[in-house]
């Protein structure tokens, strides 16, 4: 995913506290109200919304604290997310529908139903996860804009 280094067009860092449920979404809704205002499409602006709620609710659910980015270029839209944590033990379980180590509290709230990282895998082109015991997570997820019928704003 080295692509993004050139022509980046905007680029903004958001900051995601952990255990902070009552801001739940805040993020995700910041990056569709940036999109919408560039003139995505609304099919990319739902499937990046939907990827970027999932990697959001994961910082607040299991990480200490975090950090969003969001690239915009002319042909791609790529959010990074690393965050301070646990980390994941086994990435491929975790990519398991259904699977989750969520704790009562967050069942509680409505969270934690193992879907969050399929659902991000499913929504974008392409998704690089890494993960490191007692130190945290490092997320990359793009969509391909040029893979869209007429979904290019910027040009």
């Amino acid at each position: 995913m080295d692509r993004t280094d050139n022509n980046i067009l905007f680029h903004k860092m958001f900051h995601i506290e952990g255990g902070d449920f009552t801001s739940a979404g805040l993020i995700s809704d910041q990056v569709k109200k940036i999109l919408r205002e560039g003139g995505f499409p609304k099919k990319v602006i739902r499937r990046i919304s939907i990827a970027t709620f999932e990697a959001e609710m994961n910082v607040i659910c299991y990480a200490t604290r975090g950090d969003l980015s969001l690239f915009i270029a002319h042909h791609f839209l790529k959010i990074v997310v690393d965050d301070e944590g646990d980390g994941i033990p086994d990435i491929n379980l975790a990519m398991s529908d259904g699977y989750s180590t969520a704790d009562e509290k967050i069942r509680e709230l409505g969270f934690g139903a193992g879907m969050g990282l399929p659902n991000i895998r499913r929504n974008t082109d392409e998704m690089v996860l890494t993960s490191t015991f007692r130190q945290g997570t490092h997320l990359e997820f793009i969509i391909y804009l040029e893979r869209q019928k007429n979904m290019l704003p910027f040009e």
